[in-house]
């Protein structure tokens, strides 16, 4: 009798567990439209109050987790014996239940303020040159960030804490042996790179390119993708992102009228985000099991996008004729020169999201090792700009003459965001060796993309990443993906491979 009773008491108390957090997600997406609208469409003096609305929902967020009986349901259901899917979404939120019942709720609010009152000053101190508009909330985002962690984990290194929020089952050491194994590989081919001889053709696409037209080339992109409209939009924002859930996801890209491929590669870039995210099981909505596995993960599937395809000989086969089509100057621009100057690697670029595919990742490594340093306080906010122009002195060659160009050109801190850059990285890593288990599996996948049939690559990841939502742990989902743990090798051989081959560098 006690066993029986005890097996109807697991799924009731399931059940329950479960409508609380659907009812948590709904306030959370609920919060995240109206920061899309902040961001895309919201008039510039409506600030005040978007900030004491989201910050309302945010408390709200976090009452409902620590205070609406989901630690009881969880003592419930400790113990008892569970299918694997109920194991993994009990998993998910006794983690995030624990982390958020050690921090109160008015700090919750107060992060949501900053983070409301800090993007107006940061668009403000970008757009005037002027870092010290911007770096009070700076300074207050760390104060909270540190007061956050502590609550947290007062035994652990701060910025553990703050990287985990990003990436909860990868551990920083693992990310860190990862990443230095890419800087080793990187650093020394972009300098065999600019000491080579071969002449690429980095003016393919050099002109003025109206920026309706570039909307229009960027709709076009998305169309040749398969980019559901009836469940999303593109808009144009100050920093491209992408957000929303699998029945609306939308994004966003930026115009330099100077760049169009900017624009495409943002733009499909943001796409492999929203691909993830219209991929998650419709009939999860709400739970742990229809949401995304975290953000090296989620930077896995845009960058998969961005590079694998969107950079690729094959796309360019496609795609050319639709961009000769759109801007009639770029009639003479064969496929070869085409993917020539999507995969240059630049000799004086600053500016991150308009960086080549080797070189964003010193952009990356730049931003980590100051976060890092704040966090710690082993840097003060007034002596960023210097500390930042000095890094991409040492690592890129080049020194921002502006502010705007140097440590104001990211959207993350003024959310607050400290830990997300690493994932950027460890999502173009495990990207590559996603692509290469989907290349083994998929008959001419190169010939695929060439006939613009997109289906079988999407099909394999909604089948092999978005459709089990955060069932597996991040390394256990890479490998139930590719039969393998998590490594870099894959992301080293296929640079290696392609830029020795654009490059004609004798390390390849």
């Amino acid at each position: 009798m006690a066993t029986e009773a005890s097996s109807e008491a697991v799924p009731d108390a399931y059940g329950r567990l479960i409508e609380k957090i659907q009812r948590i997600t709904n306030v959370q997406n609920a919060a995240g439209v109206l920061g899309w609208d902040q961001q895309v469409m919201m008039p510039d003096e409506g600030t005040p109050a978007r900030s004491q609305q989201l910050s309302t929902l945010s408390a709200i967020s976090h009452e409902l987790l620590v205070e609406d009986g989901i630690g009881d349901l969880l003592d419930e259901l400790d113990g008892e014996e569970l299918a694997d899917e109920q194991a993994a979404v009990v998993r998910e939120v006794r983690r995030e239940y624990e982390r958020a019942a050690r921090v109160p709720t008015d700090l919750v609010q107060q992060i949501s303020e900053t983070s409301s009152e800090a993007l107006p000053a940061w668009k403000e101190a970008k757009a005037e040159n002027d870092f010290s508009t911007f770096a009070p909330y700076l300074e207050t985002h760390v104060e909270l960030k540190r007061e956050y962690a502590e609550h947290v984990d007062p035994d652990a290194d701060p910025y553990e804490v703050l990287f985990a929020d990003f990436e909860p089952y990868l551990p920083l050491d693992q990310a860190e042996e990862i990443l230095e194994e890419v800087r080793e590989t990187l650093v020394p081919m972009i300098a065999e790179i600019r000491d080579s001889e071969t002449d690429l053709a980095t003016d393919a696409f050099d002109g003025t390119f109206d920026e309706d037209e570039q909307m229009d080339l960027c709709r076009d992109a998305l169309d040749a993708l398969g980019y559901p409209w009836e469940r999303g939009r593109l808009d144009v924002a100050p920093h491209p992102f992408s957000t929303g859930t699998q029945f609306d996801a939308r994004v966003t890209t930026r115009f330099d009228e100077s760049d169009p491929l900017g624009a495409v590669f943002s733009t499909i870039h943001e796409f492999g985000h929203a691909t993830y995210t219209l991929g998650l099981p419709d009939e999860h909505y709400g739970t742990p099991l229809g949401q995304s596995r975290d953000l090296s993960v989620h930077e896995s599937q845009s960058r998969l996008w961005e590079n694998h395809v969107g950079r690729s000989r094959a796309f360019w086969e496609l795609f050319l004729p639709t961009f000769k089509s759109r801007f009639p100057g770029s009639e003479d621009v064969t496929v070869e020169e085409a993917y020539e100057a999507a995969n240059q690697v630049y000799e004086d670029n600053l500016i991150r999201v308009e960086a080549d595919e080797l070189t964003y990742h010193l952009h990356i490594l730049v931003r980590f090792e100051i976060e890092r340093a704040l966090v710690s306080g082993d840097l003060d906010v007034e002596d960023v700009p210097e500390a930042w122009n000095d890094a991409y002195e040492e690592y890129l060659g080049i020194r921002p003459e502006t502010d705007s160009e140097g440590c104001l050109q990211d959207i993350h801190w003024s959310h607050g965001n400290f830990g997300y850059f690493p994932t950027y990285s460890l999502g173009s890593i495990m990207a590559a060796q996603l692509f290469a288990a989907a290349a083994d599996d998929l008959a001419d996948l190169d010939g695929s993309i060439c006939e613009g049939d997109f289906d079988p690559l999407r099909e394999w990841l909604v089948e092999h990443v978005h459709s089990h939502g955060r069932r597996y742990e991040t390394n256990g989902l890479v490998r139930q993906a590719t039969g393998e743990d998590f490594t870099a090798d894959y992301f080293v051989e296929y640079v290696t491979e392609k830029y020795g081959d654009l490059y004609d560098l004798d390390s390849a």
